[in-house]
């Protein structure tokens, strides 16, 4: 239900038989986990797999539905890393970090190949953002074939860190996020933020009571089951923000990468009725 499945199989595809034998590890809060675990089954190798406790229950059960054996940490970034380490010591298994990966980059880039053959006409690319996976491949590849095309980024306010690390001009981690987006709470890594500063061009954030409203029109009208991570870029194109900008009134074809349908109904319903 995710873009993170080409990444994954890219990165579990590209390893050879001694180094997938012991299994791969990685640490997400729910569609990489998902993904990873599906790509490990697909190939037949183990796949061990750190959660943070306050992951959507829906999430979870995709991993557990596609075999990754899970191990549970704390929602900090240093928890689900400590732990990744503490099982790749234990088991030997390969890391396939969530968006801090060459072959996660690449894997995600062939959405751009896609769009651009569909679609050559396309001019403004819109991309949720998080730790730069996704945007990174994206960007990437459309600027390879098409250098004139932009490329946004949507980013929900409580987790704004990348508007901060453009603004700056270096990484900007924050103390705590607060969104409705859950996949959207990771931070820019060293692979990442070159990409997003050299090649992304802009960075719109939007709220959350936005992104609901995206959500809403995804169903109402697209009929289209999509996570608020993946409505944010919508929600970004619908925005005052957007909408105003002289600077973007040439963004006449634009593309937006919908991507993510697991919803935790209970919390949507509760963002409903606020």
């Amino acid at each position: 239900g995710a873009f993170k499945f080409r990444g994954a199989c890219n990165a579990i595809f590209s390893l050879d038989n001694d180094q997938a034998a012991k299994g791969v590890v990685t640490h997400s809060s729910g569609n990489h986990a998902a993904a990873v675990a599906l790509a490990a089954k697909i190939r037949g190798i183990p796949a061990y797999i750190v959660i943070p406790k306050n992951a959507p229950e829906c999430k979870v059960e995709n991993v557990r539905r596609y075999g990754g054996n899970i191990f549970w940490s704390e929602a900090t970034m240093q928890s689900r890393e400590s732990i990744s380490t503490k099982v790749m010591e234990d088991t030997g298994a390969i890391l396939i970090h969530p968006f801090n990966d060459s072959r996660i980059i690449s894997g995600q880039g062939t959405i751009s190949l896609e769009l651009l053959e569909q679609i050559p006409q396309i001019d403004t690319i819109i991309v949720p953002i998080s730790g730069g996976g996704l945007i990174s491949g994206v960007a990437l590849a459309a600027k390879a074939i098409k250098p004139s095309i932009r490329i946004f980024a949507a980013e929900p306010r409580g987790a704004n860190d990348a508007a901060q690390s453009k603004a700056a001009g270096r990484i900007i981690t924050l103390s705590e996020t607060n969104t409705i987006a859950d996949g959207l709470r990771a931070f820019l890594g060293d692979l990442t933020w070159p990409i997003v500063r050299d090649l992304v061009d802009e960075v719109i954030v939007v709220e959350d009571m936005e992104i609901i409203q995206a959500m809403k029109m995804c169903y109402e009208i697209l009929k289209v089951a999509v996570e608020p991570s993946g409505a944010i870029g919508l929600a970004a194109v619908l925005s005052h923000s957007f909408q105003q900008n002289p600077t973007w009134k040439d963004s006449t074809n634009i593309a937006i990468i919908v991507s993510g349908g697991n919803v935790d109904m209970g919390i949507l319903w509760e963002s409903y009725n606020k």
